[in-house]
């Protein structure tokens, strides 16, 4: 087996248990601000403040965050978000801006493309500084178990921006999993209606004049910098390439894989495989894909294979065959774009959107799903889990010791190594069957997979 060692798995049993949220901050703080009373402001700065930074500063600000730094590459960004926040000292060099700031900061968001992650999390971790930062957690396996590792070492509270991880239906979904009801889970089947960028495609020739307003070479961050084309990569674009983001499955599976992630207590899978893609090239991920991760037996439950699908084929979405959907088609008439599906030696479990905000249920006598609140077997189970104050919120009390929030990073990095396991099999090729040394990062038979578990910095920026 390659799942994690022993004692490893134990400090994991969170994931298991999250339901019941038996975990209290002692078994990873003290997190509590240094240096600091307690009932004092946080003060947070911003790595990223447009986009999905904005939410993410804002909702830092309604959880009583004093906002003294806004940092963007972008000084349109700036200058709109230092509007709303005119006390805030403004950045384009998150770098700069903790050598200026850094005893002033006590936390800070990242909001970034997903190839600045890693950089500016660990960076603000070293410091001692509280992070939230944004899904994917990073944009490499060898990223992800770094940052577990310096949260551990530097004891700083930490949060995924997964949003979804709050909602009550998904911790019931994880409770009820786990409770036995749809028997043992032999199959998972996740669909996204992503991308909706741009993928499968090559590098634009020619380049654009930079605007005046962006730094496009910080943007760039550590990667080989390539001539700027309006549209092609800022704002939006970027997630897609290779080079700067993860492709359908990092942007979503965080968010998709997430409820089935922890009710299976999923492992490192012993096998990836790419089993189908449009095609992928050296610039950007395919236009679709299905991938198979293969788990083996963990924490008692029996061997699981787990496939997911992305993009379109010939128009239509890429999605589970229809005899794996059947019930979801005889309850709803059409498969929705984004889903996911537990198959027990019981019952199912199907939940129709990207957060798992909603489930139904239906068992092997039953033709067509129920919402989970109206099926008797589901509400014969009392409701045991932790309810969220909100996903910022947990990130907030978790920093004045409160209990870990639900998507610290010993969590989150664990689920964002297995989603870009996929990515990598991407890349080593299609029908490849790539054999995974979870607790070692690497593959025992295809030696070429270390190419991609870890990136190059360039440009001044390390890790």
């Amino acid at each position: 087996m390659t799942n994690k060692p022993k004692s490893a798995l134990s400090r994991r049993k969170f994931i298991s248990n999250s339901s019941a949220a038996t975990l209290s901050a002692a078994a990873f703080g003290p997190f509590m601000l240094r240096g600091q009373n307690l009932n004092s402001k946080i003060n947070l700065a911003a790595i990223g403040a447009g986009g999905k930074g904005s939410s993410d500063t804002d909702n830092s600000a309604r959880c009583g965050a004093n906002v003294v730094a806004l940092c963007d590459v972008d000084t349109n960004t700036l200058r709109s978000r230092g509007q709303k926040y005119p006390g805030a000292a403004t950045f384009q060099d998150f770098r700069k801006m903790f050598d200026k700031m850094g005893k002033s900061i006590d936390a800070c968001t990242v909001s970034t493309p997903d190839h600045m992650h890693a950089i500016a999390g660990v960076q603000a971790m070293k410091m001692g500084k509280h992070v939230y930062v944004q899904k994917p957690l990073t944009q490499s396996v060898y990223e992800a178990r770094l940052m577990a590792k310096v949260a551990k070492e530097q004891k700083v509270a930490t949060q995924m921006g997964n949003q979804g991880s709050a909602g009550s239906g998904l911790r019931r979904a994880v409770q009820v999993i786990q409770s036995g009801m749809i028997g043992d889970v032999t199959e998972l089947h996740v669909w996204s209606n992503r991308p909706v960028w741009p993928q499968g495609i090559g590098r634009p020739k020619g380049s654009d004049p930079v605007p005046n307003h962006l730094d496009w070479g910080l943007w760039q961050g550590p990667v080989k910098h390539r001539p700027y084309k309006k549209g092609a990569y800022h704002t939006f674009n970027w997630r897609g390439w290779l080079d700067y983001g993860t492709g359908a499955l990092g942007d979503m599976a965080c968010h998709t894989v997430n409820m089935p992630f922890r009710a299976l207590k999923l492992g490192y899978p012993t096998l990836v495989e790419a089993e189908a893609h449009s095609g992928i090239n050296k610039e950007t991920y395919p236009l679709n894909s299905r991938i198979r991760f293969e788990f083996p037996e963990r924490d008692g439950m029996v061997p699981l294979k787990f496939w997911w699908y992305d993009g379109k084929i010939d128009g239509n979405q890429n999605q589970p065959h229809p005899d794996v959907t059947s019930k979801i088609a005889n309850t709803m008439g059409k498969i929705r774009g984004s889903g996911c599906l537990l198959i027990g030696t019981k019952g199912q479990i199907f939940t129709p959107d990207d957060y798992g905000s909603r489930y139904y249920v239906a068992l092997n006598d039953e033709k067509k799903f129920k919402g989970s609140k109206n099926h008797e077997a589901d509400k014969a189970i009392p409701e045991k889990f932790w309810k969220s104050p909100g996903h910022t919120q947990e990130w907030f009390d978790m920093m004045k010791g409160g209990r870990p929030a639900y998507s610290n990073f010993d969590n989150a990095a664990y689920l964002t190594e297995i989603i870009l396991l996929g990515c990598i099999a991407m890349q080593v090729g299609k029908n490849r069957k790539m054999e995974w040394d979870g607790p070692n990062m690497k593959s025992p038979n295809i030696e070429e997979a270390a190419n991609y578990v870890k990136r190059d910095y360039l440009n001044g920026y390390t890790l």
